[in-house]
């Protein structure tokens, strides 16, 4: 009787297993069904944005980092204002010595000094200089627009010779900047013409600017050398 209901036991026994392997079995794979659609789900929203980045201007990331950084000064410039301090001040003594250095080697290299190519180029380099210069004097742009009215935006009809007299402060300035640019003008250095008596110890003229730099540096130790040389008796 005893061996009967162990053989009745067993079947049920490993009929639960299976159902419980089974269950198991489908646990995992509605884990892995919901793990594919989040990663569908996450994979869709990342093709999305690429999308939407790639339709975007070429500049956008410079212009959102310009625009961000403008509404920081924004805010710093209110926050010293509600403080009653000067905002330039502030951001001065925020400035590191690093930083200020390498802006001003970043400003030099917009603004290179490409040295003389023709006069042309020299002439548009001074008039760019002189106009960023220029401080526009708005009470006297709205004393000559009370003035003149429409005349003072001529057109194409406008008889414009002799009808502007300059006052006396702008012609001071004109002639201090003139005296200025003089006075720089005679600091340039002129090409020294060649002297015919000279000994001809280059090949070119590279070679004979090295030499006089030769000369200037190590001229008194190599006296004697040269000496020796000229008179043959040199070791």
């Amino acid at each position: 009787g005893s061996s009967g209901s162990e053989d009745e036991a067993r079947p049920g026994t490993a009929a639960a297993a299976a159902a419980e392997k089974r269950e198991e079995r489908l646990r995992k794979f509605r884990e892995l069904h919901m793990q594919r659609n989040e990663a569908r789900k996450l994979n869709h929203q990342e093709v999305v944005e690429e999308d939407k980045r790639l339709k975007l201007p070429a500049n956008w990331e410079a212009k959102k980092a310009r625009l961000e950084w403008e509404l920081k000064v924004e805010e710093k410039k209110k926050e010293c204002a509600a403080r009653g301090e000067d905002y330039e001040r502030v951001k001065l003594l925020e400035i590191s010595a690093e930083d200020a250095e390498r802006w001003e080697r970043k400003k030099k290299r917009k603004n290179p000094d490409l040295g003389f190519s023709d006069y042309a180029a020299a002439q548009l380099r001074q008039y760019q200089r002189l106009t960023r210069q220029i401080k526009p004097d708005l009470e006297q742009y709205e004393k000559l627009k009370e003035q003149y009215g429409e005349a003072l935006y001529p057109t194409s009809d406008s008889l414009l010779h002799g009808t502007h007299v300059p006052s006396k402060e702008g012609v001071d300035r004109m002639v201090a900047d003139l005296e200025k640019q003089i006075e720089k003008r005679e600091k340039y250095s002129r090409r020294r013409p060649y002297n015919d008596d000279a000994d001809i110890d280059y090949i070119n003229e590279r070679n004979a600017k090295f030499n006089k730099k030769a000369e200037r540096f190590y001229g008194k130790y190599t006296a004697e050398i040269k000496q020796n040389l000229e008179r043959g008796t040199a070791v």
